[in-house]
């Protein structure tokens, strides 16, 4: 009898541990189940505390994220260039519509707002370049990101004096030309992109693989890109990083005008399009001027008619004093998408976050 109540025993604590280990396993099925039908949600805290993205681009500019911020005409000064920095991006204050001494001003006030990594966008066209690059030289800035232009013109001098060069190309023939000229990166712009734009209307989509296949150095997407969904898509046709532009145009600290800002944020899909091409080719934001241009361009107006109505002063006059009618608004496709002017800070922390989220989607994806 009493080794039976001993097996009794024995048994009744198998059939415990047994009900107990069956418990312990359908909690693991039920949290793992949950686990992946439950997306992470990211905090600004948590993207500042843990989310170095380290890739070709951040090592190079020693940077957080690989995201930098385009330096446009009468858009980005020195306030918006160090907002983007200190939030974990390349700042750019754009020196295209800036006299020499206004560019000094400007850098000295971006070192004081920011001990982080920023840079200077050079059109090559400017007039008074010379001045330019003596100003960013003598300052001490250590990223110039140069356009419109031939890079070998620049970039030895520059690296000569320690500065990190990047130039803008839109096609493969200018991207092979700015590797043999010694640059350490390059900004391929798809058709999409606001402003001054390529003649062969490439788009982003195609343009950066294409770009991929005839050099070796870090290439950094532009054209389209205002998202962190589009900044996955991109880097994962093979992009190190991204430039944003007109998402930064809608910001806070933007020099843009507020009404310029506004009409950003309520535009829809077709609003822009691409137009001066015997110029220089330029996507515009509708308005009167713009319709003005397309009347001139549908009657076969020649290139000096094109720049007598042009005139001076257009841009500046649309973008940085708010004439949205008779003014020359660029901005890229991607401003449908934007509805709201917000910190750049924010709009870094949002990118990253939606990045991440996008790609989280994807690797959970069954196919």
């Amino acid at each position: 009898m009493f080794y039976i109540r001993i097996f009794q025993a024995k048994i009744k604590n198998i059939i415990i541990y047994t009900i107990k280990l069956c418990i312990f396993i359908i909690n693991k099925i039920i949290n793992k189940k949950t686990q992946n039908n439950i997306l992470p949600s990211y905090s600004p805290s948590t993207i500042k505390k843990s989310n170095y993205m380290d890739n070709k681009i951040t090592r190079l500019f020693n940077i957080q994220y690989p995201i930098v911020q385009a330096g446009m005409i009468w858009c980005s000064g020195w306030e918006l260039a160090a907002a983007v920095s200190n939030a974990g991006g390349l700042g750019i204050i754009g020196s295209g519509s800036m006299y020499p001494d206004v560019l000094k001003e400007h850098i000295q006030k971006c070192k004081k707002a920011t001990s982080k990594p920023f840079g200077v966008n050079v059109p090559m066209l400017y007039p008074d370049i010379d001045k330019h690059m003596d100003i960013i030289i003598s300052e001490g800035v250590k990223i110039v990101f140069t356009s419109a232009g031939n890079p070998k013109t620049w970039t030895q001098k520059l690296k000569d004096h320690g500065i990190t060069v990047v130039h803008v190309i839109s096609n493969s023939k200018f991207a092979i030309k700015a590797e043999e000229a010694g640059v350490d990166a390059i900004v391929a712009e798809g058709f999409e992109a606001g402003g001054h734009n390529g003649r062969e209307e490439t788009t982003t989509l195609c343009l950066i693989p294409l770009i991929k296949q005839c050099v070796t150095i870090p290439v950094i997407a532009a054209g389209g890109i205002g998202t962190g969904r589009g900044m996955l898509a991109v880097m994962a046709l093979g992009a190190d990083g991204v430039q944003i532009g007109s998402r930064f145009v809608a910001s806070d600290e933007s020099s843009a005008n507020i009404k310029f800002k506004d009409k950003i944020i309520t535009s829809n899909d077709g609003d822009t399009l691409l137009s001066l091409k015997k110029l220089t080719p330029v996507r515009l934001l509708k308005n009167n001027f713009f319709d003005q241009v397309q009347q001139a361009e549908s009657n076969c107006a020649s290139s000096e008619e094109l720049t007598k109505l042009l005139g001076r002063g257009r841009a500046k006059k649309g973008m940085f004093e708010g004439d949205i009618d008779e003014g020359e608004l660029e901005i890229g496709q991607v401003a449908a998408l934007i509805k709201e002017i917000k910190p750049a800070h924010a709009i870094v922390e949002e990118i990253i976050a939606e990045y991440k989220l996008a790609k989280e989607e994807l690797n959970k994806s069954t196919w």
